[in-house]
């Protein structure tokens, strides 16, 4: 799988507020927390990319299905117009 971030990036710490029991619980999983961490937010990361990219390209082609009906139809407002 190629990598969706630069995993030679400089590291820096940073804050977050999570349940001390999980945490705790998870230590005694793993030796690098942190890794751990990383990993599970480079999935979530890629996952996200994913579902936007997937409605991006939904919205594509409900825009060229309209955009087909309407050369084929006309629009519904060509009916109504005063111009």
């Amino acid at each position: 799988m190629k990598a969706i971030y630069d995993p030679n990036a400089p590291k820096r710490p940073v804050n977050l507020s999570l349940n001390e029991a999980l945490v705790a619980q998870a230590r005694q999983m793993t030796g690098n927390l942190s890794a751990e961490v990383e990993s599970m937010l480079a999935d979530f990361v890629q996952r996200q990319k994913q579902l936007r990219e997937a409605e991006a390209q939904r919205l594509k082609r409900a825009a060229t299905a309209w955009n087909r009906f309407a050369e084929k139809q006309g629009s519904f407002a060509d009916e109504f117009s005063t111009l």
